[in-house]
């Protein structure tokens, strides 16, 4: 836990992930995450410690694809669930091309694991990493039993870890650069492009064209994607933090009998 905190990029958290996993003898690990909980389609990354190619085929038929454990499982829940061929019994109906993947998956090593529904921001990210291993029914109780909470926590704790820097590491990722960087900031702080324009010392057009090429780099449409992005990547705050900031007090939340609750507000 110690280490993860020390990480200074997603491939450090990552990779302590995966060291985690083949500690516990669970080398295979899957790591999805989509931008937005309610349209799973809308992926944001994926990562595997192995070669998932195969994977490829089947899921270019989309019956099968909706099937996975994070469409059916990750998306709708927050509970951990075992997976894998040895625990399809468990399951609700599956149709057939989906017991296939799983076939194929225990031929490779993947035949029972441990998963970790995830969520983060608002509106919430759902994501799912799985710790997969070559192991019978038992054996893989035995190893929830024994190390579930370590998984667990290594999952939320990674997770949480790895947005961070994957957030702030967009500009890298997308070669954006510094002045990019630097008006990307300033249309997320709420300035109009004649503010820009003097604070930059360049003319209004000059600033659009700036904006319209940032957009064609990042693939976003408007200047309010620009601005969310700003805020998502950490140049600029979180607008409810400021509205704290602005009142100077906190919500207090009380319990009282009969299962009400009083609410103030503390200055």
């Amino acid at each position: 836990m110690t280490d993860l905190e020390a990480t200074q990029s997603s491939a450090d958290v990552w990779g302590l992930i995966v060291e985690v996993g083949r500690t516990l003898n669970l080398p295979y690990i899957d790591f999805i995450c989509a931008d937005n909980f309610a349209n799973w389609k809308r992926t944001l990354f994926i990562r595997t410690s192995y070669d998932s190619t195969w994977l490829n085929t089947f899921n270019e038929d989309p019956d099968v694809a909706k099937w996975s454990y994070f469409r059916t499982h990750a998306v709708h829940h927050l509970t951990p669930i075992a997976v894998g061929l040895e625990f399809v019994d468990e399951y609700h109906h599956m149709p057939e091309a989906r017991h296939a993947v799983l076939r194929e998956a225990a031929e490779r090593g993947l035949r029972a694991g441990f998963s970790v529904p995830l969520r983060l921001h608002a509106p919430p990210q759902a994501a799912l990493i799985t710790f997969c291993g070559d192991h019978s029914k038992r054996e893989m109780r035995h190893i929830i039993q024994t190390h579930g909470w370590v998984l667990n926590a290594v999952a939320m704790m990674g997770h949480q870890r790895y947005q961070t820097h994957f957030a702030a590491e967009f500009t890298q990722r997308n070669s954006i650069s510094d002045k990019q960087r630097e008006l990307l900031e300033m249309i997320g702080a709420g300035l109009q492009d004649k503010v820009i324009a003097e604070q930059l010392e360049i003319s209004v057009s000059a600033v659009r064209q700036r904006m319209n090429n940032l957009l064609a780099k990042t693939g976003l449409a408007n200047r309010a994607d620009l601005a969310a992005l700003a805020m998502s990547v950490g140049l600029v705050q979180d607008p409810l933090h400021r509205m704290n900031q602005k009142v100077g007090g906190v919500l207090v939340e009380m319990g009282v009998p009969h299962g009400s609750t009083f609410r103030y507000r503390k200055d």
